[in-house]
């Protein structure tokens, strides 16, 4: 055979039975790769929020439980697999069954697991700001109606010792600033850029931070109030 002839029988085209093997493979393995992609998103958006959802209600139920022991034998926090438990979030606006266990620090465990309470900032009642944040959407998803909050609206926390009570003073999408705008969960927030802020000669304060968005961004909406009343135990 010629070299004519050997580079003919290389450059012919393979047999249409392997081609349609080819594009069998080709075709299943994208279908599946695609299955995949739409189970990822579904767990995130519905299966994180379904777990973290029973891990809220199982620490708020430990939480109450703790507390409804005599006050020489109640503790006043309580240790889960996901960070330490310190209080119980309330927002009437959001309807009468919403509890979020908060827990210290603002990791991604304790995001998953409730809302997380800054750590270098004011504990319930205290002079400066207690500052809090949570998920918009996926792990629970505890402020994922922060936009429909109001001035006026009543945030609560209860401890083992008290009840606070906070009011807003600016609606859930009055502010939204970038992530690395620190000064909103200062002791003392002022706007460097003069705008929305804590209401003036308040010292014991409440935020709130989240997501601007439901999906992914750097991007914050802030809620500022001041505490009300406090009911001790």
């Amino acid at each position: 055979m010629t070299d004519v002839q050997d580079g003919a029988r290389e450059a012919a085209p393979a047999p249409p039975r392997r081609r349609r093997r080819w594009a069998f493979w080709t075709g299943l393995g994208l279908v599946l790769a695609g299955l995949g992609l739409l189970g990822w998103v579904g767990w995130q958006l519905y299966g994180t929020t379904w777990v973290a959802q029973q891990r809220h209600a199982e620490t708020v139920e430990t939480l109450e439980r703790e507390w409804s022991q005599p006050p020489d034998r109640a503790r006043a926090e309580v240790e889960t697999d996901h960070g330490t438990a310190t209080a119980i979030l309330r927002v009437p606006a959001f309807g009468d069954d919403f509890a979020v266990p908060i827990l210290e620090g603002v990791s991604d465990d304790v995001l998953a697991s409730g809302m997380g309470h800054f750590a270098d900032s004011a504990g319930p009642g205290e002079v400066g700001n207690y500052a809090l944040s949570g998920h918009r959407v996926t792990h629970g998803e505890p402020l994922r109606d922060m936009p429909d909050l109001q001035p006026g609206d009543e945030i609560v926390v209860e401890t083992r010792d008290a009840v606070y009570t906070y009011v807003l003073d600016t609606g859930g999408d009055d502010l939204r600033v970038p992530f690395t705008a620190g000064w909103v969960v200062g002791s003392d927030p002022v706007n460097p850029d003069g705008g929305v802020g804590p209401a003036p000669d308040q010292r014991r304060l409440i935020t709130l931070t989240t997501c601007a968005e439901l999906f992914h961004t750097d991007d914050r909406l802030v809620a500022f109030g001041h505490l009300q009343d406090v009911v001790r135990r």
